[in-house]
């Protein structure tokens, strides 16, 4: 899936997800032809628990 696909699902800011990746807590992904980021089922995954880890943190303090 494409980076607006992944945003989308998760409700997240593609600005958001760059970011991620810009400080390594997720990896770069795969390009397509086209040169556009592919992203997989790994990644939703990673990112839905970075999600739960947030408000993890928001709720306890």
């Amino acid at each position: 899936m494409q980076i607006g696909e992944l945003a989308g699902e998760l409700g997240l800011n593609t600005r958001t997800i760059r970011y991620y990746e810009g400080i390594g807590l997720l990896p770069e992904p795969e390009r397509t032809g086209g040169n556009y980021r592919a992203y997989g089922r790994e990644d939703l995954e990673r990112l839905r628990f970075i999600r739960a880890a947030q408000r993890a943190w928001a709720d306890a303090g």
